[in-house]
């Protein structure tokens, strides 16, 4: 039992090695032994495993995160139900509305960004591939939520709680059940300045054959650019068009 203790102990101060690299963009030896208030032999046996595995990559004294977790994000991102339609979809939803568009799906109560691709009018947000968050304040993250199931609601924000990244963010949770009870009403759901203060976005969720979520579409821009208006004529028709579309595909693929 130690052994195996000692084991997952190893483990852990690995992974946590990684999240400080990804923290600190890149760090000495020495940098992230003051960081993480680790001894320097420590932090160089575990640097040297990961290193040798392809987890971490070296540039002088100097180590960062490396490839190998593109490599496995790559091959995890095909096991999703018909990702290449889903980029497709994504990428055609960019082109049409010049702004920034992407698939998202829950992982462990949060929103994870799967795909993402941005249009020529598309402003940086700080979104990226594996990028996670509170799933209650995206527009993507809520209509994903309005289709699972009361108790899986519930157990998530239990576990994840009710962060509140804007003063706009959803923080009581009768509100968040009201309004997921009107996003599966009328099938989408919006996020005004929920995620990020001066963006606006609109999503909707994709289903498999027995209704249950396997993501959300959704396309987010500037709030001067995407009105209310906008965000619930022509935004909500295109992506309802598009999703309703993908949905055909994903419950018909064979």
């Amino acid at each position: 039992m130690d052994s195996v203790k000692s084991r997952a102990k190893t483990t852990e101060t690995s992974l946590e090695i990684v999240d400080g690299l990804l923290e600190l963009g890149g760090a000495t030896i020495d940098e992230l032994s003051e960081y993480m208030g680790l001894a320097p032999s420590t932090v160089h046996r575990h640097l040297v495993s990961l290193r040798e595995y392809g987890y971490v990559t070296t540039t002088g004294d100097k180590y960062r995160v490396g490839l190998q977790f593109l490599t496995i994000g790559g091959y995890i991102q095909r096991q999703i139900t018909e990702f290449l339609t889903i980029k497709d979809k994504v990428d055609s939803l960019a082109e049409e509305t010049g702004e920034r568009a992407q698939f998202i799906v829950e992982e462990n109560g949060e929103r994870v960004y799967l795909y993402t691709e941005v249009g020529q009018s598309a402003v940086q947000t700080g979104a990226y591939l594996g990028k996670r968050g509170p799933i209650h304040t995206s527009a993507a993250g809520k209509a994903i939520l309005a289709e699972l199931p009361q108790s899986r609601v519930k157990a998530i924000i239990n576990e994840q709680d009710l962060p509140t990244p804007t003063s706009n963010s959803i923080a009581d949770r009768e509100e968040l059940y009201e309004s997921l009870e009107d996003i599966r009403d009328r099938g989408y759901a919006v996020n005004k300045q929920e995620t990020t203060e001066g963006v606006h976005a609109i999503g909707a969720a994709i289903t498999n054959g027995k209704g249950s979520p396997i993501g959300a579409l959704s396309v987010s821009g500037p709030a001067n650019r995407i009105t209310e208006d906008h965000l619930e004529n022509d935004l909500r028709e295109l992506v309802l068009g598009v999703a309703n579309e993908l949905n055909l595909h994903v419950k018909h693929a064979v």
